[in-house]
């Protein structure tokens, strides 16, 4: 297989490198496969999936090579920027110079941008903060108290993580048109969650390490290629050159020990085989990186104090409209929304190969009351809208309208969730969890999912007497 046409093989006739398997193909997976080979590990890579990147892919739709959904990181994600570095993808998500939102109120058509300056925190954003059309002199002088309350929290704070973000910022004097205006634009697309509905520890997390943290910390990058480019092709490359043996559509059964303390990882007859045969792995080491529900099953007893701590972890959805016009409809990269259904829409024509008009995506999150409705009520409902927002559409013609559905995109960052996410480690010697739901500290992003895989690979490796150390802090 780019080692996915060949079935995996137990390596144990040498035991000069130690084994390790991993299990799972998303960020969380690759970063671990990686970390342990750069380690010096021999590796083998399942995943269930006919390729990598999890629930970060694209697929073809016709000509169309379309994302899933959209997904963005800012500068402050060291460890996703060392991921593409470590892809040799770098140059192909690149970051803006300076943060520069556009905000479109629907109501009166008025746009507001929130940009930073070069100045220092929390400078860097005052001038931006105090020309915000879409707040008055009053609610803005409140966000800046706000936000230096904020500044002094400690997101580590178990007490933090019992209270909900919404009660927090009410009591800090933010008004319902701020939450919406400023804390929710914002919090909504990083938490996958309303104020109301958020920890406190975690929107802490989130606004202190975005935006009170360093100047340039909240610049936002995206793809500007599909996301199957990075997380499954060039992902797959730097496995191959890593000597990592990637097995697809390849899911695992059982998980178990050996009397000699190894690991016996069993995948089903004819899974990546070419005789149909079934087969068992060993190895010394196993990162299970895959979804709680996943890893609950497969967990051996004993090997987390309380299992069933994982299925507590809810689960939230995000939802992902594709238009296709047939025409420009939007001059700028992207922008977000106010008084409208519409949160985020990005023009993804260029990556996605269109070359008559304009392909927009509009992401949703927190979509729970649209994730199951008929693609022709949310037609419906969201054309319109973007025709409200973008008088450009106005007339155009439809070429095309879809819908992605991720039903359980993210963990749901509850009041209570932090106590739920458990570390990398187990009290199983050699088995390891990795997974943007474990206790990285961070939300469920792209960056939460391959600290936590980095996580479970320092921790196997200095397990073993060969320590790494977190090499993407270096990229900050």
């Amino acid at each position: 297989m780019s080692s996915a046409d060949t079935a995996p093989e137990a390596r144990d006739a040498d035991h000069a490198r130690p084994a390790a398997v991993v299990i799972g193909g998303g960020l969380a997976g690759v970063t671990a496969a990686l970390s342990l080979a750069d380690g010096g590990m021999d590796v083998t890579l399942l995943e269930g999936r006919p390729r990598l990147g999890g629930l970060a892919f694209s697929f073809k739709r016709g000509d169309l090579t379309v994302d899933n959904g959209q997904h963005v990181y800012l500068r402050c994600c060291t460890a996703y920027r060392w991921f593409l570095d470590r892809i040799c993808a770098t140059s192909l998500a690149p970051l803006q110079e300076r943060l520069d939102v556009p905000v479109l109120d629907a109501a009166t058509n008025r746009l507001g941008r929130l940009r930073r300056t070069a100045l220092p925190v929390p400078l860097h954003l005052a001038k931006s903060l105090a020309m915000y059309p879409h707040l008055s002199l009053a609610e803005r002088a409140s966000v800046g108290r706000a936000a230096l309350a904020l500044k002094g929290l400690d997101p580590a704070d178990p007490a933090l993580d019992e209270r909900d973000f919404g009660s927090w910022l009410a009591q800090h004097g933010q008004s319902p048109r701020a939450i919406e205006a400023l804390w929710d634009l914002i919090g909504v697309a990083t938490l996958n969650a309303v104020a109301g509905e958020s920890s406190l520890g975690l929107a802490a997390m989130v606004f202190k390490t975005g935006l009170l943290s360093d100047p340039g910390a909240s610049d936002i990058g995206w793809a500007r290629v599909p996301l199957g480019e990075l997380h499954d092709t060039l992902a797959r490359k730097a496995l191959d050159s890593a000597g990592v043996r990637t097995a697809l559509r390849t899911r695992v059964t059982s998980l178990s020990r050996t009397e000699n303390g190894r690991w016996r990882v069993q995948v089903p007859e004819g899974a990546g085989s070419a005789d149909g045969s079934g087969q068992i792995l060993t190895a010394d080491t196993v990162v299970l990186a895959v979804p709680q529900r996943e890893a609950y099953d497969l967990l051996p007893e004993g090997a987390l104090d309380d299992a069933g701590r994982l299925l507590k972890i809810g689960t939230a959805p995000i939802l992902n409209l594709h238009v296709v016009y047939d025409r420009k409809v939007l001059k700028q990269p992207f922008f977000t929304a106010l008084g409208s259904p519409v949160q985020w829409v990005f023009d993804r024509t260029e990556a996605s190969g269109v070359t008559e008009g304009q392909y927009l995506a509009v992401s949703q999150s927190a979509a729970q009351d649209d994730i199951d409705e008929p693609v022709a009520v949310l037609r419906e409902r969201y054309l319109p809208e973007l025709e409200r927002l973008l008088p450009a559409a106005r007339g155009a013609k439809v070429h095309d309208f879809f819908v992605t559905r991720e039903r359980t995109a993210t963990f749901a960052p509850t009041p209570g969730v932090g106590a739920l996410r458990p570390t990398a480690r187990t009290n199983a010697p050699g088995l390891y969890l990795a997974g943007a739901w474990t206790a990285t500290g961070w939300p469920a992003t792209m960056e939460g999912a391959v600290r936590s895989g980095s996580s479970a690979a320092d921790l196997a490796l200095a397990a073993l007497g060969r320590p790494r150390g977190h090499l993407f802090r270096e990229a900050a």
